[in-house]
């Protein structure tokens, strides 16, 4: 069976993921979110029009009928999920509410390197709040908690638009059909991804892609893909620093005298948001305005925002990899309204776990390498399992990770060629001479593994270091705790 749209993960993976996880949820707890959970599996209606790819189930989203033959759906994101928790609980939760989840998301799509059909998200939301100074502080908790993850500044940028930017440049340039909208600002959503002449093929008749995929295009007019560049490279002029506005004059210059007024009111909460975010001392080596960050849903209203990892490094085979987008978000106001039939502002910020860590692992930010297993206490002899196991019970209550080894005891040395595949740092072993001078064996694997790996003629140094100890019965759990603690094990 084919894995390409799979992704297995195991106890090295999980063990760097809850280490990654627990510094993203510090930063989260400190800016005052807390945590909430939602089922994996939601009735289609409550995705309703905001599926990522289309209205109607199977495209885009997996989705099946049960046996009263209504539509379920794998949520596709935690955003939507959350919407109908706050509607449900509305009456009971403090507003504004804060709150981050963590969990797998499926999109039913095209897996490829990197991408597949599962993956983690974790999430925080404020839910009641229609300051701008809510989307401005989502940014600068993107900046945060890219830096508790050990990503250094000059490593990444979190880029700001406007979804009200980017519909008023579409009634500036007289693009009134709602599926074409949407279909210029998914094309314009892959600049992160391609160069603007890629991108220019998904905004005119369509592109194909190395595998001979063929996606339409947006079926803009020449004019209107150069009006659209124009505001692009205009833009790379301008910043939106206190000192520098992106006035009407430059509006004008691109798209005309009539400027949507929509496109106005976009631009001064970029501004709101810029001065809050400079006052706060992130600049923009950190945060920045960008009018390319799109977003792809089709659910955001105002404020959108993207988390890019800005640094190259190499693949196995020596190729330049740029990781791109590692997170983003944006202001999603309709979004509630669709289960309380009332305006509900709100906006959030989702990291995307999997591909964050690989990120993490380029940069050796993170330690994937295996851990040490628990301590193996071997059965020397077959009819004295219960004390073996009175031993594993003593070092569990304290606190110590243990086993008793419960394969085929017969073969002494395949326990220990067991205990070495679990990579344990200790051995416990009682034989009949043990038992008789009321001791163990405390071998220490770690520092047997230095001296099998050491010359054969530094004897000296093999002698120094015992790699086995004979200890009283008693003494077991303080040897064990001594061993572990010489090599740094908690």
């Amino acid at each position: 069976m084919s894995s390409d749209s799979l992704e297995d993960r195991g106890p090295e993976e999980l063990r760097a993921l809850r280490v990654m996880t627990d510094a993203i949820r510090g930063v989260y707890e400190r800016y005052g979110f807390e945590a909430v959970e939602t089922p994996a599996i939601e009735y289609t209606e409550a995705l309703g029009k905001f599926l990522p790819d289309s209205d109607r189930p199977n495209e885009g989203v997996f989705s099946f009928q049960d046996d009263d033959e209504q539509w379920m759906s794998l949520r596709y994101d935690l955003t939507a999920p959350l919407a109908r928790y706050v509607a449900a609980n509305f009456d009971q939760l403090p507003k504004p509410y804060r709150s981050y989840r963590f969990g797998n998301v499926f999109r039913n799509e095209k897996p490829g390197p990197g991408r597949f059909r599962q993956f983690l998200q974790f999430d925080a939301d404020t839910v009641g709040s229609a300051t701008v100074a809510a989307d401005a502080e989502m940014c600068m908790m993107a900046a945060d908690t890219l830096e508790a993850l050990g990503i250094a500044r000059g490593d990444y940028v979190i880029k700001v638009n406007n979804r009200k930017v980017l519909d008023g440049v579409m009634d500036a340039l007289e693009i009134t059909d709602p599926v074409q909208k949407l279909s210029v600002m998914r094309s314009l959503d892959k600049l992160d991804k391609f160069q603007w002449p890629e991108v220019e093929k998904l905004l005119g008749a369509g592109r194909k892609d190395e595998s001979g995929d063929f996606t339409p295009g947006a079926k803009l007019s020449s004019s209107q893909i150069n009006k659209l560049k124009s505001l692009m490279d205009a833009w790379e002029t301008v910043r939106l620093r206190p000192s520098n506005a992106f006035g009407t004059d430059v509006l004008k210059k691109v798209i005309g005298d009539k400027v949507p007024e929509i496109l106005i009111a976009g631009l001064a909460e970029l501004k709101a948001i810029d001065e809050l975010v400079y006052s706060s001392g992130y600049g923009q080596d950190r945060i920045r305005v960008d009018l390319s960050v799109v977003r792809g849903l089709e659910y955001y209203t105002g404020p959108v925002y993207e988390a890019e990892l800005t640094f190259e490094t190499k693949d196995e085979k020596g190729n330049p990899v740029r990781f791109g987008s590692v997170g983003g978000g944006g202001r999603y106001d309709g979004l509630i309204a669709r289960f309380r039939g009332e305006a509900v502002p709100a906006t959030g910020f989702s990291i995307g776990v999997s591909r964050l860590m690989a990120a993490l692992k380029a940069l050796k930010k993170i330690d994937d390498k295996p851990g040490f297993g628990p301590v193996v206490v071997t059965i020397f002899d077959k009819d004295r399992v219960a004390d073996y196991q009175k031993m594993v019970k003593e070092l569990r209550l304290a606190n110590i990770r243990a086993e008793l080894y419960l394969g085929n005891p017969k073969n002494f040395g395949n326990q220990l060629k067991y205990a070495d595949r679990r990579n344990s740092p200790v051995a416990v072993i009682q034989g009949g001479d043990e038992l008789a001078n009321g001791e163990v064996q405390i071998k220490d694997l770690i520092e047997g593994k230095k001296a099998a790996e050491a010359i054969a003629s530094n004897t000296e140094w093999r002698e120094s270091r015992s790699a086995q100890l004979s200890v009283s019965r008693e003494k077991l759990v303080e040897t064990v705790k001594e061993v572990l603690k010489r090599h740094g094990i908690h």
